[in-house]
């Protein structure tokens, strides 16, 4: 199943670091199948409120977005943002086609 990086970045101080870093991130996630879904663009908030920006990776799957975050090449770069911006990072599979709420609301019951 398809997998995500999500990032909800909270602050980023632009500098030549991060240009740096977005310079050379595609190459990494390249041989991983990786691309934006979402990279800080307009967003509606509908509900509550939403400080900073979002940035959403897809890959193939969970061992795909693993093996990318894990990789040498990207943890040479990882530095110039995480010396430069404040984020909270997720990675997640998505669910099967057909998933209904109530498939998670069984699985609360269960427990």
């Amino acid at each position: 199943m398809v997998a995500y990086a999500l990032a909800h970045v909270r602050s980023v101080e632009f500098c030549p670091d991060i240009v740096e870093y977005l310079e050379k991130i595609d190459a990494t996630m390249d041989p991983f199948g990786g691309r934006f879904v979402f990279h800080g663009g307009e967003k509606d908030v509908v509900e509550g409120a939403w400080p900073g920006d979002v940035i959403l990776i897809e890959f193939p799957d969970l061992d795909a977005v693993r093996a990318w975050w894990e990789s040498d090449a990207y943890q040479e770069i990882k530095h110039l943002r995480t010396d430069h911006m404040e984020a909270d990072i997720v990675l997640f599979e998505s669910l099967p086609m057909g998933h209904r709420a109530t498939d998670s609301l069984k699985k609360l019951l269960a427990s």
